[in-house]
């Protein structure tokens, strides 16, 4: 195990400020566009009424994220080289090619959000154009810069810090009903909403829990959980920097649970009951803070928030897959780099595909973020299996609350897999 400590910044900033940063950049991952749109939709659909359902998959994505963290610090690799160390190269690559996978479906998502946002602002260039404009230039920085990751913590930091403030300033000018936040702290299932599996009706396919789904993957992602074990070994974290690293997660769950909440409930209080299926109606939940030039704002937001996640999202996919394939799993690294363009360009394409299908972008976001779903339990059995390995973990092996939380998680997400994939079936009879 390497004996690097973290990384001390220059000046004279708080020791949580320096040790903050890996689960930032998760945060920034997983709070994308979708989660964005998603959580717009659910306040608008079903009010305050699954506040409940957002904290519990917050919880679980603490426990995986924490865990992952842990795996990093303890185990002094990453997860790929953990696995390949005891399971042999194949299962490495089979894991690093799925997470790889969900990161090409998150990044479809987050091409189709710029392209909803540029549409509204400039609706005369074609969609296209901006997307090879934006991916081009995206490219053209990852061979450029140097010390990428250093980079994109301080600019996250930054970044979350801007989106917190700015949606609980329009929370806090929205007057939200108290007592119905309360009430959706309580468990319950909303009215319309069953557990019915997805089904044909009519020729077409009815899903009531799509947008569930979505809610789960964007919030509950193993995926970016399991990032977590690169990204503490990325800062040099060991074993000395275990409770940094806890705290350190801890705050990006909080981040990612606490945004989606605040803009859950301020569409609850600004547009209850309307369908949010397209961005001008979304934009009324901006009113409050922003009043005639909500729209405009909004989809200056949306664009960010698709931004935010752009590259970072790519850079996870293009690590993780080399970490897999054993070549050097740094940000910087060459492997690394290559990986992330290929996918930056499939995301691109995909997304170029999907749009000439003439369906709404929300609706396409919403369903994209749904499919990540899919590739989730095989990370989350990765994750326990490693937590709970002796060889690897010694003393700080899951303990029965933590293996509690973990099985409850890997229960979800394998019943919202079954759910993604009869949807996608369904899709193909």
């Amino acid at each position: 195990m390497a004996e690097t400590s973290i990384p001390r910044e220059p000046g004279r900033r708080p020791a949580w400020w320096r040790s903050i940063g890996p689960a930032l950049i998760t945060a920034c991952v997983v709070f994308g566009p979708g989660s964005l749109l998603i959580s717009s939709n659910v306040g608008a659909k079903y009010g305050c009424e699954l506040l409940w359902m957002l904290i519990l998959s917050g919880i679980l994505m603490g426990t995986y994220m924490t865990t992952a963290a842990r795996i990093g610090v303890v185990g002094g690799m990453t997860p790929c080289t953990l696995i390949a160390q005891r399971l042999g190269r194949p299962a490495a690559a089979v894991v690093s090619i799925n997470l790889c996978l969900i990161c090409t479906t998150f990044q479809f998502a987050n091409n189709l959000a710029v392209v909803a946002a540029a549409r509204a602002l400039v609706p005369e260039v074609p969609p296209i154009i901006v997307l090879v404009a934006l991916n081009g230039l995206i490219i053209t920085f990852l061979f450029t810069a140097k010390h990428v990751y250093q980079l994109l913590e301080k600019v996250m930091k930054v970044m979350v810090g801007v989106i917190l403030v700015s949606f609980v300033i329009n929370l806090v000018l929205a007057a939200p009903n108290l007592i119905g936040i309360s009430k959706g702290l309580i468990p319950g299932i909303p009215d319309g909403l069953s557990f019915e599996l997805p089904h044909r009706v009519e020729g077409k396919i009815e899903d009531s829990m799509l947008l569930i789904a979505s809610l789960l993957g964007t919030t509950f992602s193993v995926a970016a959980a399991f990032y977590q074990g690169n990204l503490v070994r990325e800062r040099g974290w060991t074993i000395k920097d275990y409770s940094s690293g806890i705290s350190d997660s801890i705050a990006g769950v909080t981040v990612i649970t606490t945004v989606s909440a605040v803009i859950m409930i301020t569409t609850a209080t600004v547009i209850p009951g309307k369908q949010a299926d397209d961005i001008g109606v979304l934009a009324q939940a901006l009113q409050p803070l922003l009043g005639s030039t909500a729209y405009i704002i909004f989809c200056v937001g949306l664009f960010a928030v698709a931004m935010n996640p752009f590259l970072i999202n790519a850079i996870i996919g293009g690590s993780i897959l080399a970490d897999g394939l054993g070549k050097p799993p740094r940000l910087s690294d060459r492997f690394s780099r290559i990986f992330t363009v290929v996918v930056l360009l499939v995301g691109m394409v995909v997304a170029t595909l999907a749009l000439r299908t003439g369906q709404k972008p929300v609706s396409l976001i919403i369903f994209g973020s749904a499919l990540t779903v899919i590739g989730n339990p095989l990370m989350a059995a990765t994750i326990l299996w490693l937590a709970n390995n002796k060889a690897i973990m010694g003393e700080h092996r899951n303990n029965l609350i933590q293996n509690t939380l973990g099985v409850a998680g890997f229960i979800v997400v394998v019943f919202m897999a079954v759910r993604v994939l009869i949807r996608v079936a369904l899709n193909f009879v």
